[in-house]
């Protein structure tokens, strides 16, 4: 059973933020935005405003038993890492020092999920975004900086495969998305129809994750069988947006990247079934999509024991079920989520995945496995 089949419980239809907000919350006549130190660049202005509208509809809700104040504390809170995490964990940023008297300054980056380990395990930021778990040799590097980490699954993804709106392909098969992208098809699969006769006789032209992604990690894990294999003459980017905007700007080309940012971009790009099934929510959390994974957020230890953190911790584990459909994602069921406030609250270091990226693993398996901080043998 795939990671996502046990997340049925917390699938729904994903509707429009401040509508949604509209009908199911009642106004609210004090909430105040705050400027963060969060750069709004072409690429990510997108991804913030979708953020800051989750917020203010949280916020408009009460945001759960939190109260709703300004005012900030001079404390800040660094997060990085996965561009794919980033929409969901810069919702909560911004809904936490919305609502939260006294709260702490949250600044959240995306350098790549490989990137964002390199920074966490260097301790230059207190919380990690990961759309893989954290890797052996990961593990090392936080280990011998005497870096400890708390392991938090925070919701679902579907990667999406996308193509140009003109694109007539429809669907495609992971023996297909094998043959497109395996390391012998470098400069060999060059035009469509060589993948498929029925597809057409035109360029093939290549866009995706670079390689400090934890979507290519994933990706080439699932479809290859083996992280980190794949041909290298494609476009990478560790920015999702720029893959968006390379699918968008070629009629030939293909790309993938995840769930959020495809119904972002539903105008641009056309999402492909695989093996038949389209990612939506639903095929999401039942597991049907064969591309559906989980997200991670990870927290250092030593930093969790600062009351802010850990405020800032447990107020995300406690929002993400209505954050997460909001910017495009697939919540946990409610036990799961309640298992990770209590490992939060315990510091409960370690990982249940041994650094490997275990695409098959079920959420209750995860929860059920031992958490290590050993380092297991290659």
């Amino acid at each position: 059973m795939a990671l996502a089949a046990m997340a049925a419980a917390g699938a729904g239809a994903i509707e429009t933020i401040l509508s949604q907000s509209a009908g199911t919350c009642a106004p609210s006549t004090n909430v105040t935005v705050h400027k963060r130190t969060i750069l709004m660049t072409q690429g990510n202005t997108k991804r913030a405003v979708l953020a800051l509208a989750a917020a203010l509809a949280l916020a408009a809700c009460g945001g759960g038993d939190t109260e709703t104040a300004p005012g900030s504390t001079s404390e800040s809170i660094v997060i990085d890492g996965s561009s794919t995490v980033y929409p969901l964990t810069e919702a909560a940023a911004e809904a936490f020092t919305t609502t939260q008297r006294g709260a702490a300054r949250v600044t959240v980056g995306e350098s790549g999920t490989g990137g964002g380990f390199r920074k966490f395990c260097r301790s230059e930021t207190q919380i990690q975004n990961a759309s893989r778990p954290i890797l052996l040799d990961e593990m090392r590097a936080c280990d011998e900086a005497g870096v400890r980490y708390v392991e938090v699954l925070i919701a679902f993804d579907g990667l999406s495969v996308v193509v140009h709106p003109s694109n007539p392909v429809t669907g495609v098969t992971k023996a297909e998305l094998r043959r497109i992208w395996e390391p012998s098809a470098e400069g060999t699969i060059t035009r469509w129809r060589q993948v498929n006769p029925a597809w057409p006789d035109q360029a093939l032209q290549l866009f995706g994750p670079g390689t400090a992604s934890g979507t290519f990690d994933y990706f080439t894990e699932a479809v290859m069988g083996d992280g980190g294999s794949s041909r290298t003459d494609f476009t990478p980017s560790e920015d999702d947006n720029v893959i968006v905007q390379g699918v968008a700007g070629n009629a030939n080309a293909l790309g993938y990247f995840g769930f959020a940012y495809y119904l972002q971009n539903r105008d641009r790009v056309r999402s492909l079934t695989v093996d038949g099934v389209a990612p939506t929510p639903e095929t999401i959390a039942d597991g049907s999509y064969p591309l559906s994974r989980p997200m991670f957020v990870y927290v250092n230890a030593e930093a969790l024991r600062r009351p802010q953190v850990q405020r800032f911790m447990l107020y995300y584990v406690a929002n993400a079920a209505r954050l997460a459909p909001e910017v495009g994602y697939v919540p946990l069921p409610q036990s799961a989520y309640d298992t990770y406030a209590q490992r939060l609250r315990d510091i409960a270091v370690g990982t249940a995945f041994g650094g490997h990226n275990d695409v098959e693993a079920s959420i209750a398996e995860a929860i059920a496995r031992p958490l290590s901080t050993e380092i297991p043998a290659e």
